[in-house]
């Protein structure tokens, strides 16, 4: 177990260094830099100055090497459109909503997910599983930036049942979340009808049904545990992409998240901003993962977390 562990804590390490490395290149290679608006309105001198308050005066591989030791101080750097504020600052400010967000988005996939593919599963070929199988196609055909301003044109326009967008009382929350977690949905729904097929007509199960259990005892004594596990490996990347902020349906919402500063950063190339959420994204990502790994043993108990048992 320890041998294990230690193992996957170097290969997240690895990677989360392989991914600021391939950020920073690809970075680095697109035309432009975060200055160019200015070019025609501020003093050469003036410009050279900014560019070495900020180090892209130097050689790439300077500018790497000192990113790098800056990011083994958890110092993500400074904003180039934003000399008050930092990235950390930043992050810190935005995280609280997009968690917030995140946290709803994830519990209303899970929760309608589930419902939806065991109802599908236990009434396959019916209509019920044909409803369940046609929100499912839905949810995975209209990503979520269509989702929201359908959801905001009919609950928030027309219907006036919530408020538009901006942020402050948990109503506010409602579309954007609804709008985040509609593709989830689908897909757990898809995952989990699946598998509770599979794990229905295992033989255990009809033993279970030839001693008289009621139906509602199995599934969820026996068939929920077995065939969540396709979920489970789902949640991964999704928890963190819900938590760290979806950045589009944010920005349409206007949500004071992380999303929102990724993509100012994006449109401003603000270098130390789109390196610092990438990285704060993955990180995430990568740790998530990692515990995934680890609730499948406690899901599952046949599943062990060594090399010999796999």
């Amino acid at each position: 177990m320890s041998n294990y562990l230690v193992k996957r804590v170097l290969m997240m390490i690895v990677t989360l260094w392989i991914i600021v490395t391939l950020t920073f290149s690809l970075m680095h290679a697109i035309p432009g830099n975060p200055f160019a608006s200015e070019s025609d309105q501020l003093p050469e001198q003036i410009l050279n100055n900014l560019r070495a308050k900020y180090n892209l005066d130097q050689p790439l591989p300077v500018q790497y090497v000192l990113y790098l030791k800056n990011l083994l101080m958890l110092d993500l750097g400074p904003s180039i459109k934003s000399d008050s504020r930092g990235v950390n600052d930043m992050i810190s400010d935005g995280f609280g909503a997009s968690a917030w967000l995140g946290a709803q988005a994830i519990s209303i996939a899970l929760i309608f997910g589930i419902l939806f593919g065991i109802i599908a599963a236990l009434n396959r070929n019916k209509w019920l599983d044909y409803v369940a199988m046609a929100l499912a196609v839905m949810g995975v055909a209209i990503p979520s930036f269509i989702m929201a301003p359908l959801l905001i044109n009919y609950l928030a326009i027309k219907v006036k049942i919530f408020p538009v967008a901006t942020w402050g009382t948990w109503m506010h929350t409602v579309l954007p979340s609804l709008a985040l977690a509609f593709g989830p949905v689908a897909v757990i729904t898809r995952y989990m009808r699946a598998s509770m097929i599979e794990v229905m007509n295992q033989n255990y199960i009809r033993t279970a049904e030839a001693k008289g259990i009621p139906m509602w005892i199995i599934v969820i004594r026996h068939g929920i545990r077995n065939a969540i596990l396709p979920v489970v490996t789902f949640l991964g990347p999704l928890i963190a992409s819900l938590i760290t902020g979806t950045f589009v349906v944010e920005k349409i919402f206007a949500i004071p998240g992380i999303g929102k500063y990724f993509v100012d950063g994006i449109f401003n190339r603000d270098y130390p901003v789109i390196l610092g959420t990438t990285i704060f994204y993955s990180a995430i990502l990568i740790v998530t993962i990692f515990l995934i790994d680890i609730a499948y043993t406690l899901i599952d108990p046949r599943i062990k977390l060594t090399n010999k048992e796999r």
